[in-house]
């Protein structure tokens, strides 16, 4: 599933896409904030469902709970709802907004769509959000770009037999530590990061170091075509070696580190 934070008259709703059900969910309480302004909208959304379940309706029946980030950055199992049941729910709801929010939720759901049968419109979003960060088209270039090698790699991966997000933790660590120096954890101490995708912070040279350490650990799976996590992650050295000797053949020649705290970017 894809995390991701949309927004309805500037209030935030946390939703998930699950690519296999091609859907979205929503975060039920959030929507409640939004259409009811409540002080407590989790308080609400309990009475809700107390009050339709005395009219024979289980408005939680088909919601799921997954587990979304909060606002002290931790993250909590949370009622969600795929829009159909949403649509449910907004109906049980007093609300001179609900019209406007199920137009806002049919587009929702209609751009999701488009960028599932046109990639470049899901690209053409995250060029839009990075310059509002206020990265440089130069940076959101190359990032870009290892959305892509990443999405290769991850599939080469899962033809090898690697399809849970416990071992892509293991072998992207394998591959960091390999090219950096740095595990993953490190990496981001290194940066003073704590949930933030370290891609997002990385420079233009960190990103390409960080490619050529994925690109090359795919094209040795390819001809070495490894059938468990052991092999995959002896692979996974090799590739991430490429990219570490290329960083230390530069550090030699500039006298500088490639991974320094100061170069972080955080906007």
């Amino acid at each position: 599933m894809n995390k991701s934070i949309k927004l309805f008259q500037n209030k935030k709703i946390r939703t998930k896409w699950d690519e296999n059900e091609e859907k979205w969910y929503f975060s039920v309480v959030d929507v409640i904030a939004v259409l009811t302004e409540s002080v407590d909208a989790k308080d609400y959304w309990y009475r809700l469902k107390k009050r339709e379940a005395e009219q024979g309706v289980e408005l939680s029946t088909n919601c799921r709970q997954l587990k979304l980030q909060a606002s002290d950055g931790k993250y909590y199992l949370t009622d969600v709802a795929d829009t159909e049941h949403l649509l449910r729910i907004i109906q049980s709801i007093p609300s001179k907004k609900a019209e406007p929010f199920k137009v806002w939720l049919a587009k929702v759901g209609y751009e999701r769509i488009e960028e599932t049968e046109d990639p470049e419109l899901a690209f053409n979003r995250a060029m839009r959000t990075y310059l509002k960060k206020g990265y440089s088209r130069e940076w959101i270039n190359q990032r870009l770009k290892t959305i892509e090698v990443r999405k290769e790699l991850t599939d080469e991966w899962e033809d090898r037999g690697v399809n849970k997000p416990s071992e892509f933790a293991i072998l992207t660590n394998e591959i960091t530590k390999a090219w950096s120096g740095h595990t993953v954890k490190e990496y981001k101490n290194i940066k003073d990061l704590k949930k933030e995708n370290l891609r997002d912070h990385m420079t233009n040279l960190e990103l390409v170091l960080n490619m050529l350490a994925e690109v090359s650990t795919k094209e040795i799976s390819k001809k070495e075509k490894p059938t468990n996590l052991e092999e995959n992650k002896e692979v996974a050295n090799k590739g991430g070696n490429i990219a570490g000797n290329a960083r230390k053949d530069i550090e030699k020649i500039t006298g500088k580190n490639v991974i320094d705290s100061k170069n972080k970017l955080i906007k």
